[in-house]
């Protein structure tokens, strides 16, 4: 491991966590030390995650390291599902006993039954990847555990696939393709997955029309309901009006349904009217156009894709998450795992336009226009869920620092 100047990229494990805490009826006991519970729960108090009640560990001491007693975890796996009756209880491993090889799968199946609860255990602890690797199994396991049971046939209602809170704006996020959903289609949202989510949204998930997959994370998910169910799904998250537009034309096709012609018309002239970016650029002598991404890989690529249509060409575009468990990686995208070249690239910028988090923030130069984009959040929050970085909203807010960028150029 590299050494790390801020704070360090978070593990498979922590993405693990931060999907499962966002579905109510559910409780999540790790079983490792007290220690790295708690600063596990710093980073989801961070990240705006209700874990009252939701979050136990075991405790471990040296005898059950030692010995590989599992007593601890089968207590309190009976305790939590008689004081709380949730129904999943979710087993995850820490790092101390993901490096002993604690079977939980064995565990859960042999508690399974003296408790009420649907016991599934979660093994990973850490050490097979960044958050992104997380979030996939997550997923994964998820669906072939709860999604998979046949549910009502719901008319007039999708899934969202891949809302992940690790996000920066994920909510708002959500929201506004909620929004663009119901206006566009009078169609609600039936599971946000894992965003918001219960127990009973995931086992439902089979009754929805259309499956919006916007994480390549999730793809698997989509992939399985529609083999076992039939149900279709649109891939991508809608980043710039034209992206938009294009996003709502494929579920319209996937559906059979016409779109509402209030809400494309806006889009395709706001698309239109994005053509005066590529002149102004011609019109540069000196100071020409240029922008720096880091963040999560949809948002680098979506947002840079919309910032290539206005004539600004993405010189840097950096995933803050490996890219290895994504199918298809668009050619220009890069992930530099040690934070040394990184830094070294911000200190370099001039007359950049700078999408990325509070790090960069800090040590670029005066001369460059900053726009938040991924967390973590060191010197802001993210309060407001009207202000999404997809969708039409979205697009405003881009394009609002584009303008503050362009009156610095020359």
């Amino acid at each position: 491991m590299s050494l790390t100047r801020f704070l360090p990229t978070p593990s498979d494990r922590m993405g693990i966590l931060w999907t499962l805490l966002n579905i109510d009826g559910s409780v999540i006991i790790e079983y490792g030390p007290a220690g790295t519970t708690h600063f596990s729960m710093g980073l989801f108090g961070e990240l705006g995650i209700e874990q009252e009640n939701r979050l136990f560990t075991t405790h471990m001491r040296e005898e059950d390291v030692i010995m590989g007693d599992t007593s601890r975890l089968e207590n309190a796996i009976v305790e939590v599902d008689q004081n709380f009756a949730p129904k999943v209880i979710f087993v995850v491993a820490s790092s101390s006993s993901a490096v002993i090889g604690t079977d939980l799968r064995g565990v859960s199946k042999m508690v399974q039954p003296k408790v009420s609860a649907r016991l599934i255990a979660f093994e990973q602890g850490g050490f097979r990847g960044d958050y992104s690797f997380g979030i996939k199994a997550a997923y994964e396991l998820l669906a072939q555990s709860l999604a998979v049971r046949g549910a009502e046939h719901r008319p007039g209602t999708y899934n969202i696939l891949g809302a992940s809170s690790g996000a920066y704006r994920c909510k708002a996020d959500a929201y506004e393709l909620q929004r663009l959903m119901s206006e566009t289609f009078s169609m609600r949202c039936l599971c946000p997955f894992c965003l918001e989510t219960t127990v009973d949204c995931i086992e439902s998930m089979s009754g929805a029309e259309i499956n919006l997959v916007i994480r390549q994370e999730a793809l698997p998910v989509a992939q399985l309901l529609e083999k076992q169910f039939g149900i279709p799904y649109v891939f991508g998250a809608p980043y710039g009006y034209q992206k938009t537009s294009e996003w709502l034309d494929a579920i319209s096709e996937k559906l059979g349904r016409v779109p509402n012609p209030k809400v494309i018309g806006p889009l395709k002239k706001s698309a239109t009217e994005m053509m005066q970016y590529r002149m102004y650029a011609r019109m540069l002598r000196r100071d020409k156009m240029q922008a720096y991404l880091y963040g999560e890989y949809e948002t680098v690529r979506g947002i840079g894709e919309f910032l290539s249509e206005m004539g600004i060409r993405p010189t840097y575009q950096i995933s803050t998450h490996n890219t290895a468990p994504l199918s298809d990686v668009a050619e220009g995208i890069l992930y530099l795992p040690g934070e040394k070249e990184r830094i070294s690239i911000l200190k370099s910028l001039d007359h950049t336009l700078v999408l990325a988090d509070d790090t960069a923030k800090r040590l670029i130069s005066g001369t460059n226009t900053f726009l938040r984009i991924a967390t973590p959040l060191i010197d802001g929050s993210q309060v407001a869920h009207h202000m999404p970085l997809i969708g039409p909203r979205g697009a405003d807010m881009i394009r609002e620092a584009v303008d503050e960028y362009v009156n610095t150029l020359r």
